[in-house]
């Protein structure tokens, strides 16, 4: 049943409020990822975490939420992803709890962990069920537009919201925000959100969901940790024993006869090919976002919380970007649009090579924004891409697929692009500095910006304006390296994508309902029960579905 002056093929206003509903989770899970930044110094202060607990604290959620996307994209195609993502919020909720009253460094990090456990239901189960409530192709790619703008979004005010709220409050609130939002999607998804599943799944693969985790997360630690503080062979065999689990998890995709993953979905240039540019466009985006924040604050000297604020003007200015992107993409080749987007971005870069420590703020800041709408042209797209070439009943693990590689595409671009400005920064800082600075300056100096500047404080004040303005200097040099990397990998994108998604688009729906598979007793509903939850009547002139088999629309969806 539909609402009423709508098709059957296409979603009404009932499909729309539940959308809405749905981006709460989306938008407090990104948020979580950077909203500890301005907590910091009071978790210090009243905790008293090591170093290495400090550092837990921050990277629990992402290893947790990176590592279990794929178990839990796989988990809610065969329990209903509905069903997975009230799982998810549930635990978030009780997490967030935990997290805010946390008495110490340990409790506090198992709690980020669980807040990971559960981020990692709730971002694919939405993008999955996006996929299921909009079978038209114009609604769906919309959808994922605003979907993607959320998600970004999310990533970019979270610093500033946590500020605010440490203006006023003690820094366990950054954690309670959750806990309404979390309460509102329990009380309104289950009369506004349809439940999905795909009942041919077969039995969930506890063994290949290890082999999954146990892939990805020594893979992404040690990216990270290279990124952070250079190569050791410790990290190198993590990389390597990584890689060697990737490969049986592999075999054992293509051996099992229900896998978690249908490797057939690789072979569809729509998808495999979007999942690569995916990885790429965040490479650029993810990894350059430290010399950005480093800049504000090390160099122009702002403090954290207008550092914050002025980062998300470029995101606000992009924020319109990726929907209009999915409107571009009815009239012009999507390929074409993507190469556009990655040269757009690249542009971006390019106007980040002429920053140095001098330049005014709107500099720097009109490059980020340029890459930032290049990229924003770019993600849409292809996450449209991968949504609609898997099939609707493998849209959990498709989505999350998708944001893997986001997280892998980080990782990598930050290791990559951080390490090739740490080179020059290394190398140029020792030639800038005065002579004559006491060793252990020199060696702190040389290690970090930050590390510079705390030099110099302890420094004559001649002597300490020469070692800032020596690394501040030495910094920007190193900035102008990893844009101009990031710019050739944004053009070699470009001409990738053009050769690989060259008429690809995601394919129609199914015009007619698929044979209900043997044993589909216990699957979802027919398509009246699945669009609002309880029996109803077929509506006139739509086709009668049966029980276990996805509704699927009475012809071919408006283009």
């Amino acid at each position: 049943m539909t609402d009423m002056g709508v098709s059957p093929g296409r979603a009404g206003r009932r499909e729309w409020i539940g959308f809405g509903v749905l981006m709460l989770p989306l938008l407090l899970v990104s948020m979580d990822v950077s909203v500890l930044y301005f907590a910091v110094p009071a978790i210090t202060e009243q905790l008293r975490p090591t170093a290495t607990q400090q550092l837990w604290i921050f990277d629990s959620y992402g290893f947790m939420l990176a590592g279990l996307l794929i178990t839990m994209g796989a988990l809610g195609d065969r329990i209903g992803r509905r069903r997975l993502l009230l799982l998810g919020a549930a635990a978030f909720g009780a997490a967030s709890l935990l997290a805010a009253y946390a008495d110490s460094a340990t409790t506090l990090i198992a709690a980020r962990a669980l807040l990971g456990v559960g981020g990692a239901t709730l971002m694919p189960s939405t993008l999955a069920l996006v996929r299921n409530m909009f079978r038209d192709e114009r609604q769906r790619g919309t959808a994922v537009g605003v979907w993607t703008a959320v998600l970004t979004g999310g990533v970019a005010v979270g610093p500033v919201f946590s500020g605010l709220l440490l203006e006023h409050f003690w820094w366990g609130s950054v954690f309670l925000i959750n806990i309404p939002a979390m309460l509102l999607l329990l009380l309104f998804v289950p009369l506004l959100v349809p439940e999905f599943r795909n009942p041919a799944a077969g039995p969930f693969d506890l063994l290949g969901a290890a082999l999954s985790l146990a892939a990805l997360l020594p893979v992404i630690y040690a990216v990270k940790e290279i990124a952070r503080a250079g190569w050791s062979p410790p990290r190198g065999a993590a990389v390597v024993a990584g890689l060697l689990v990737g490969a049986a998890f592999v075999h054992r995709l293509r051996t099992r006869p229900h896998p978690m993953i249908d490797p057939a979905l690789f072979r569809r240039r729509a998808f495999g090919g979007a999942l690569g540019v995916n990885l790429l466009v965040m490479f650029g985006l993810v990894g350059f976002a430290i010399f950005t924040t480093q800049h504000l604050q090390s160099v122009l000297g702002l403090s954290p919380l207008r550092a914050a604020l002025w980062s998300v003007l470029p995101a606000l200015v992009v924020g319109g970007v990726a929907p209009v992107a999915t409107t571009l993409a009815r009239r012009i080749e999507r390929a074409w649009l993507i190469a556009a987007g990655f040269v757009v971005a690249a542009g971006g870069f390019a106007l980040l090579t002429q920053v140095t420590p001098q330049s005014p703020l709107w500099l720097l800041l009109l490059g980020a924004a340029v890459c930032a709408a290049g990229a924003m042209l770019v993600m849409p797209l292809v996450t449209e891409l991968v949504l609609g070439a898997a099939p609707a009943e493998r849209a959990g693990v498709a989505s999350a697929l998708t944001e893997s590689s986001s997280e892998l595409g980080g990782a990598l671009g930050m290791a990559v692009l951080g390490s090739a400005g740490a080179a020059v920064y290394h190398r140029e800082v020792v030639d800038r500095l005065p002579a004559g600075l006491p060793d252990e300056a020199v060696r702190t100096a040389r290690e970090t910006l930050g590390g510079a500047l705390a030099a110099a404080e302890g420094l004559p004040p001649g002597t300490a304006d020469a070692v800032v303005r020596a690394a501040r200097a030495a910094f920007v040099d190193g900035l102008h390296l990893a844009a101009v990397v990031a710019a050739l990998v944004m053009l070699l994108s470009a001409a990738l994508a053009v050769a690989v998604l060259r008429g690809a688009r995601p394919p129609a729906p199914e015009p007619t309902a698929d044979p209900a598979p043997a044993g589909a007793h216990d699957a979802p509903a027919p398509a009246a029960v699945e669009a609002h939850g309880v029996p109803a009547p077929a509506a006139a002139g739509s086709p009668t579905v049966a029980p276990g088999v996805r509704p699927v629309p009475a012809g071919p969806p408006a283009t």
